[in-house]
């Protein structure tokens, strides 16, 4: 437990300083960014409820959360707003780069963290992997459709893309893999209720 709340609070702060870099962000917090201006809410405030909503979305695709698919969805959201709450403006481009960077890397540690720590997906994978059984389309042709209406929406509602996006998209699957194997932990007993069943090196492949 302690390895996954510690990977939810570090993606939410990689997520600010991705915000704060302003070059770009993962295609989700695109999203976010988009509504939060569009509403005036924090970006916190709109993970939680963009995470909510496709939480209930996992009803209709027959998808079972964990413990660490409720927690993603809260924890994730508040470490971002006091991460970027603590974090100075960052105006130089000089600096901005390595923010990006260092964003982009402690949200593969991140990921890493919390998925080998085997308490359930995050709302979103599991709304891909739902997806893929309900449909019998590819888990990559879902990511890639999902990912790409979110950028989309997010985009046009003001969300920041750009080469951190980019970066972001062609990285977060190899860093993610590695940290996986890193932060590996034996498989809980068989019947817990809060520990998701599968392999997390197979989940973490569908980034």
């Amino acid at each position: 437990m302690l390895q996954l709340y510690a990977g939810l609070a570090l993606y939410g702060a990689s997520s600010a300083l991705l915000v704060e870099a302003g070059l770009g962000l993962e295609p989700w917090n695109v999203l976010h960014q988009g509504l939060a201006e569009l509403t005036g809410a924090s970006i916190g405030v709109v993970s939680i409820a963009v995470g909510a909503l496709v939480l209930l979305l996992w009803i209709p695709l027959r998808q079972r959360p964990g413990l660490g698919t409720v927690s993603n969805v809260v924890v994730v959201g508040l470490a971002l707003d006091a991460t970027l709450a603590l974090l100075p403006a960052v105006h130089a481009l000089g600096a901005r780069i390595p923010l990006m960077l260092a964003g982009i890397v402690l949200n593969g540690a991140a990921t890493g963290l919390y998925i080998a720590a085997r308490f359930g997906a995050g709302p979103r994978d599991g709304l891909m992997t739902g997806l893929h059984h309900r449909t019998g389309r590819s888990i990559r042709l879902m990511r890639t459709a999902v990912e790409v209406a979110v950028v989309a929406t997010g985009f046009v509602l003001g969300g920041t893309i750009g080469v951190g996006t980019l970066l972001y998209a062609v990285s977060i699957g190899p860093l993610a893999q590695l940290f996986l194997r890193m932060f590996a932990v034996p498989a809980a007993p068989t019947g817990s209720a809060v520990v998701a069943e599968g392999s997390p090196g197979r989940a973490i492949l569908r980034r």
